[in-house]
C-alpha cells in the first residue's frame, strides 16, 4: 500500500502551533556540544548523553532517491512524533554518495537543498543531529535484477566503471555474508580502500579520492545552507558506514589494515570537515565492523587496537546487533538481565583507551519475523548496557562502578514502515512495501497506523529516563522500565528506597558537581507525570514538581520542541560536591528514604 500524504499530521505534531504552545529554550538549550576527553560536553561544562534513532526511512531506498522522507512535511511530522514518543535529543541522519553525486564531478544540490530541509526539521525540534555518510555492500548497482539482495552507497556510474564481476552470494541466509562471500561486493571494497584509477566521462577518477571530493561539497553546501542555529545543532559527521576490508593484502590483519587504511581515511576526512568549515565539530569514526561480532563466523579483530590515541576531534563510534538472538538458533531464549554489560563495557572502555568518547550509532532488533519475540528482552539488555557498567543485579552493590550513561542511536525511526513501494535493485517484478524494503529488514521502531505514527514496540522501551545533561561527572545511573521483567532489585537493606519505588519504572543518578550554573537535566518518560512524580534527593524531595524558574533546586521544565515533553531540572552548583536524586512516580517522599540513599551515595565519594 503506497503512504498517505501527512500534511494534516503537521497540525496533530507540530505545524501550525499557538506562539505560546511550543516549549521555548532555555539560555543553556542551544549550547554547543563537543568532545572534552572522553566524554561529550557542552559549553556550559555539562557531560552530554545522547540517545535517539538512525533516521532512514528511505534513505537506503530509490523510491524516494535516496531522502529519508517524501517531503519536508513528512521530516517535520516524523520529528515530532520522535520527540514526543521517545524523547530522543539526538539522530543520526543517513545521507548517500550516490544520490549527492549522480554523475561524475556533478554534485546534485537540488538533493541536497532537500536534505538541508528535513535535517532542520529535527533540529527545529531541539534534536541534536550526526550526518553518515551511509552504505551497505558497497551499492545497489553491484546487485542483479533477480538478486536476493541489494546494497546502497556508491553510484551507478561509479560501479559501472569498475566492471566487477557478476555478483553472488552462494547459500547466504543473511545479507550481511554478502562482505565476505560476494566476490563483487569485496572487489569493489578493496577497490575503494586502495583508491583504484576509473576511467569515467569526467576522465580518470581514483575512487576514495572521489568520496572525499563529494563529502566535502557536501558538508561545504550544508555550512553554507543550514541555518546559524541550525548548525549549531549539527554534533558532527560519520564518514562511512560500516567500514571493513574487502580482503586483506598479504600479511594484513584487521588492526593493521585499520592502521594503514581505515584510519588514514578518518584522517583524510577530518581535513575535509575542515576545509569545509566542520573544524569544532568530531569525525564520528568507526573501526572495522566486525570488530565486536558474536558470531564467530563474522568475528575479526580490531577496534582500533593498533593506534594509541584517536585525538581530540573524533569519537569512537561502534555499532552492536546480538547476531546469535538474529539467528534463532545460536541463543534460542530470550536476553536476560546483563546480556550486553560485558559487550557495552568493550565499547565503553576501548573509547577511554583511544581518549575519546564513546557511542553506539546502532544497535537493535527486528520487531517482525521468527526472532521478534526476543525483541522486548534484547532492547531492554541493550538499554540497560547503555545506561551502566554494572548489571541490575548488581547495581546497588556495585553503583560505584557503574560510570557514565553511553550515547547510542537505536536502528530505525521510519514512519514508511510497511508502505514502501521500492523496486528491488530497480526490478519493476520485485516490488517491496513490507518492513523495512531493505534486505527484508523489519527494525523501525514506528509505523503510519493511517495517518497517525504508532510505535511497533512497547513505548516503555524507548522512552527512557536518561541524563540528557549533567552538571559534572556522572558517578551511576540507572533505569528500570519493568518491561519483561524487573531486572534492578532494591536491597532488602533499602526498603523505604524500594517502598518509594513501588511497582512502577524509577530511575536513579548521582553524580559530582564542577559548578556549571546550568541545571542536570533527566529526560522524563511520558509515564511521569510533574504532578505525581517524586524526587528524593540531597537537593530537595518533593512530590508533584514546581516549574522550572532558574531558582528550584528541583523543578520540571518543558524540552525544546512540541509540547508534552518533560525534564527534570536538578540545580546544585557546589564544586565536588556528590549529589543523587530518585526519580519515580505516584509515591511521597520520606525521611526514610532519604536517609538510605544518603547512605548509598556516601559510598560513591
Amino acid at each position: 500500500m503506497k503512504r498517505l500524504p501527512l500534511v494534516l499530521l503537521a497540525a496533530l505534531f507540530l505545524l501550525p502551533l499557538p506562539a505560546t504552545a511550543a516549549a521555548e529554550p532555555f539560555w543553556f538549550d542551544r549550547a554547543k556540544v563537543g568532545v572534552s576527553g572522553d566524554v561529550f560536553r557542552d559549553e556550559h561544562g555539562r557531560e552530554i548523553v545522547l540517545r535517539g534513532f538512525n533516521v532512514s526511512g528511505e534513505a537506503k531506498l530509490a523510491e524516494q532517491r535516496g531522502l529519508p522522507f517524501a517531503s519536508v512535511a513528512d521530516a517535520r511530522v516524523s520529528a515530532a512524533a520522535l520527540r514526543k514518543m521517545s524523547g530522543a535529543n539526538a539522530i543520526r541522519f543517513l545521507v548517500t554518495w550516490a544520490w549527492i553525486e549522480p554523475e561524475p564531478k556533478r554534485i546534485d544540490h537540488g538533493y541536497l537543498a532537500k536534505v538541508t530541509e528535513q535535517i532542520t526539521a529535527f533540529t527545529d525540534q531541539g534534536i541534536r543531529v550526526y550526518l553518515d555518510f551511509h552504505q551497505d555492500l558497497y551499492s545497489r548497482y553491484l546487485f542483479n535484477r533477480d538478486s536476493w539482495y541489494t546494497g546502497d552507497g556508491a553510484p551507478e556510474w561509479l560501479v559501472r566503471a569498475g566492471n566487477y564481476p557478476r555478483e553472488s552470494c552462494g547459500l547466504c541466509f543473511h545479507w550481511g555474508q554478502n562482505m565476505k562471500n560476494n566476490q563483487a561486493v569485496t572487489s569493489a571494497v578493496y577497490d575503494f580502500w586502495h583508491n583504484r584509477e576509473l576511467q569515467t566521462s569526467a576522465g580518470p577518477i581514483r575512487i576514495r579520492d572521489e568520496f572525499l571530493f563529494q563529502a566535502g561539497e557536501t558538508l561545504r553546501y550544508l555550512k553554507q545552507n543550514l541555518s546559524p542555529a541550525a548548525f549549531d545543532m549539527m554534533l558532527g559527521v560519520d564518514p562511512l558506514n560500516e567500514p571493513y576490508a574487502g580482503r586483506y593484502d598479504a600479511g594484513q590483519s584487521g588492526p593493521t589494515w585499520e592502521r594503514d587504511l581505515l584510519w588514514p581515511f578518518h584522517q583524510q576526512f577530518r581535513q575535509r570537515m575542515d576545509e569545509a568549515g566542520w573544524t569544532d565539530k568530531p569525525v564520528f569514526a568507526e573501526p572495522l565492523v566486525f570488530w565486536n561480532q558474536n558470531v564467530e563466523f563474522f568475528a575479526e579483530p580490531g577496534g582500533f587496537t593498533a593506534l594509541s590515541r584517536l585525538g581530540p576531534r573524533y569519537v569512537f563510534n561502534s555499532h552492536f546487533y546480538d547476531g546469535k538472538a538474529q539467528s534463532g538458533v545460536l541463543k534460542p531464549g530470550n536476553a536476560n538481565d546483563g546480556e550486553y554489560t560485558a559487550d557495552f563495557r568493550e565499547i565503553r572502555d576501548r573509547a577511554t583507551s583511544l581518549g575519546s568518547p564513546g557511542i553506539v550509532s546502532e544497535f537493535g532488533h527486528p520487531i517482525a519475523g521468527f526472532t521478534s519475540d526476543k525483541a522486548p528482552s534484547v532492547l531492554k539488555a541493550m538499554y540497560q548496557a547503555l545506561d551502566s557498567r554494572v548489571t541490575g543485579a548488581e547495581w546497588w552493590a556495585k553503583s560505584a562502578e557503574s560510570g557514565r550513561a553511553l550515547s547510542g542511536s537505536q536502528w530505525h525511526w521510519d514512519i514508511y514502515y510497511n508502505r514502501h513501494h521500492e523496486l528491488m535493485n530497480d526490478n519493476p517484478d520485485k516490488v517491496k512495501t513490507e518492513g523495512d524494503a531493505m534486505n527484508d529488514e523489519h527494525f523501525s521502531a514506528v509505523r503510519l497506523d493511517g495517518t497517525t505514527p504508532v510505535l511497533n514496540v512497547d513505548g516503555r522501551l524507548i522512552d527512557r529516563a536518561f541524563p540528557r545533561a549533567v552538571a559534572g561527572d556522572t558517578l551511576a545511573f540507572t533505569y528500570e522500565d519493568r518491561v519483561v521483567s524487573a531486572w534492578n532489585r532494591i536491597p532488602d537493606t533499602m526498603p523505604a528506597v524500594r517502598a518509594l519505588a513501588g511497582t512502577g519504572q524509577y530511575a536513579v543518578i548521582a553524580w559530582r558537581s564542577n559548578g556549571s550554573t546550568a541545571p542536570t537535566e533527566l529526560h522524563l518518560p511520558a509515564a511521569f507525570r510533574p504532578e505525581s512524580t517524586t524526587v528524593v534527593s540531597d537537593l530537595g524531595s518533593v512530590t508533584g514538581l514546581p516549574s522550572y524558574t532558574g531558582k528550584e533546586p528541583v523543578a520540571v521544565a518543558p524540552e525544546p520542541g512540541v509540547p508534552g515533553v518533560n525534564r527534570l531540572m536538578l540545580s546544585g552548583q557546589d564544586t565536588g560536591k556528590v549529589h543523587f536524586a530518585l526519580v519515580a512516580g505516584e509515591s511521597r517522599p520520606t525521611q526514610a528514604a532519604l536517609a538510605e540513599l544518603t547512605a548509598w551515595a556516601a559510598a560513591l565519594k
